[in-house]
């Protein structure tokens, strides 16, 4: 298997865009040839998160599945006609899929993502690798984060004591101390952007000037840190199945006169306190961000100053795209199936062993 053009499609939790990166990759790099964030439609969002929130039918879900793949698909070729790349040029699709739900644990663990990988490969024309967390779960693990196995990838020559954090819908944070380790934190910008879109018809908050324009209430903060996920141990994961609205108005039920200002500042220093708990175990010198969250200058600053002494900077930096990360992240997965190569992972989610990761279709 040739090295050469790979494309990696991330769609998180927070269904704000589909990022497409198409990346050339080989055994030592994986370079960032072009990005697009691809609009995700609004109803089928909406349709999404009514699924998640309540009931739904096998029917439903077939057809969000089969839209998905679609959506995907158009993603990609669009990506393809703006910078007229033939199909033929390009290795692999590395495709994650949309998360529907993800449940790691109990008796019977699964972790469903949709998006028909086959319609992608036949409506690009172009070899699709997807599912890649169920071969984890199958060998014991949590199938989720696969963000730091990649940040070790790209940052592994960085010198100083480094940590990597992805503020997606939910921040994920990558320990680089010899053997990898990492685990999702918590909410990154998911119950941000769901109190903008609620209380101002807004999808995010932009650089934080609305959380900034609000004061932190310490009660709230004291019952939202009072969620057992946060004291866990790893290796842990978690997504909107147990961070969604109907947990924060759980909160908010015993304060119902908090200004909405005053929630929104409220939840930037729930993140930004859960992430810097996370790096002061560590101790690292460097913490690199990532992710829509990194572009909030509220909650570095408040990430700055919870962690004195440590660097915070963007991973842009240090020369990898914040904004391309996870889908250059499921490129370089995509590279590393074709060529039949374990990702290491056990580390990360507690998988018996590290394996090959994901389906070939097409």
């Amino acid at each position: 298997m040739r090295d050469g053009y790979y494309i990696g499609v991330m769609s998180g939790t927070s269904m704000d865009g589909v990022d497409v990166a198409l990346c050339r990759v080989n055994a030592g790099q994986c370079r960032l040839e072009a990005f697009v964030e691809y609009p995700f439609d609004v109803g089928l969002k909406t349709e999404l998160l009514a699924m998640i929130a309540g009931s739904t039918t096998l029917a439903e879900t077939g057809a969000v599945d089969h839209r998905l793949g679609v959506l995907f698909a158009d993603a990609v070729n669009a990506l393809l006609k703006e910078k007229a790349v033939a199909p033929e040029a390009v290795a692999a699709i590395g495709l994650h899929g949309q998360t529907l739900w993800h449940a790691p644990s109990g008796e019977a663990p699964f972790s469903m993502q949709l998006g028909d990988p086959n319609l992608v490969a036949v409506r690009t024309g172009v070899t699709t690798v997807a599912d890649f967390r169920r071969a984890d779960m199958a060998r014991g693990g949590q199938g989720a984060p696969f963000a730091p196995a990649f940040h070790a990838f790209a940052f592994g020559a960085v010198k100083r004591r480094c940590a990597v954090v992805n503020i997606g819908g939910i921040a994920n944070i990558t320990l680089l101390d010899g053997e990898t380790t990492g685990y999702d934190i918590g909410p990154g910008n998911m119950l941000l952007d769901g109190w903008s879109l609620r209380c101002r018809a807004l999808p995010y908050d932009g650089e934080g000037a609305w959380a900034r324009s609000g004061r932190v209430h310490d009660a709230l903060l004291k019952a939202l840190l009072e969620e057992p996920y946060f004291r866990e141990a790893p290796p842990k994961s978690t997504g909107r199945e147990l961070f969604d609205p109907a947990w924060l108005a759980s909160k908010l039920a015993a304060f119902p006169a908090i200004a909405p200002e005053d929630v929104q500042a409220t939840l930037t220093e729930l993140t930004a306190e859960t992430i810097a708990d996370a790096a002061k175990r560590f101790a690292p010198e460097l913490l690199l961000l990532c992710g829509g969250g990194a572009k909030n200058g509220y909650l570095r600053e408040r990430l700055a100053v919870l962690l004195a002494g440590t660097e915070v900077a963007k991973t842009d930096d240090y020369g990898v795209s914040g904004d391309a990360m996870e889908a250059m992240a499921f490129a370089w997965l995509a590279y590393k199936r074709m060529h039949n190569e374990t990702v290491a992972l056990r580390s990360v989610t507690g998988a018996k062993e590290d394996g090959v990761l994901g389906g070939i279709y097409g």
